[in-house]
């Protein structure tokens, strides 16, 4: 327990100053940094790293994608991921075709299916922060939802956990404590709302309606999210992804949640706005 807190207390000092210049080019070098960090401890639980044709690639282009959103616009980044994704494929077919067997159609589908989830996660935090409007308040929302419904859920589910959710692949998850996450995470949206339209002094107006419905899917899908990288987790017998953060274990471990709560942010800021100037 201890060197977990002390762990949190050291990522909190480390964390702290980057979210407060994340104006600057250095959030986005950060997200590039845990991209890379954890394309390869994917890569390392699937029994991808050592093959070197997938792996080498695939850390190199979580360490670049994500700086991308702080220089282009955002038609761009659509533009060139739609590029990066079409060329990723055709170059994993060929490695696979010209590996005489050592590299197999399942290896390319796990490269494929990791590695464009975790890249575009980190990339869509990336973007969040600099391509959407109120995006100094916007991409807090990554991190604020992911960790209220973690946190709130386990005190749930400590308090008033009775039914398993998935006992198979979390243990010690109930449904208690995932309707108790839920709840929370929309009263935290609803205040987050609150709170960005009164520190900004009445220029942004917080839309409720979409933050509270953002605060529900946010709940889900970061309940989601955590599930996923659990059960992969189970499928290759591991315990923790990485040893990055001690006692709380690797970027996968600790941004499970966080990086799929990015993908669907990103996609509900594009058709709707959480905040309106005034």
């Amino acid at each position: 327990m201890l060197k977990r807190i002390l762990t949190a207390i050291v990522a909190i000092a480390i964390f702290l100053p980057i979210l407060i210049w994340s104006d600057t080019v250095i959030f986005a070098i950060a997200m590039a940094i845990l991209c890379a960090i954890a394309c390869a401890e994917m890569l390392r639980c699937v029994e991808l790293l050592r093959l070197y044709p997938i792996s080498l690639p695939m850390i190199a282009t979580g360490a670049v994608l994500p700086l991308l959103p702080y220089w282009l616009e955002r038609s761009a980044l659509e533009h060139i991921g739609m590029m990066v994704l079409v060329v990723a494929a055709l170059y994993l077919f060929a490695v696979m075709t010209f590996s005489r067997g050592k590299i197999t159609l399942q290896n390319v589908g796990n490269a494929c299916l990791t590695g464009f989830y975790i890249i575009a996660a980190f990339c869509a935090m990336s973007a969040l922060r600099y391509r959407t409007a109120a995006g100094e308040y916007v991409y807090l929302i990554c991190f604020i939802g992911a960790w209220v419904t973690d946190t709130f859920a386990y005190f749930s589910g400590y308090l008033f956990g009775k039914h398993k959710l998935i006992p198979d692949v979390s243990p010690k998850k109930t449904v208690e404590g995932s309707i108790g996450g839920t709840l929370f995470c929309v009263l935290a949206m609803l205040l987050y709302g609150f709170i960005v339209q009164t520190v900004s002094g009445g220029a942004l107006t917080a839309n409720y309606l979409v933050l509270g419905v953002s605060g529900l899917a946010i709940a889900i899908v970061s309940q989601v999210g955590d599930l996923l990288m659990s059960a992969i987790k189970r499928t290759y017998g591991i315990k923790d992804y990485g040893k990055l953060f001690p006692g709380h274990g690797g970027v996968l471990d600790r941004f499970d949640s966080v990086m799929a709560v990015a993908l669907v942010l990103l996609v509900i800021t594009a058709y709707f706005g959480l905040f309106t100037v005034a």
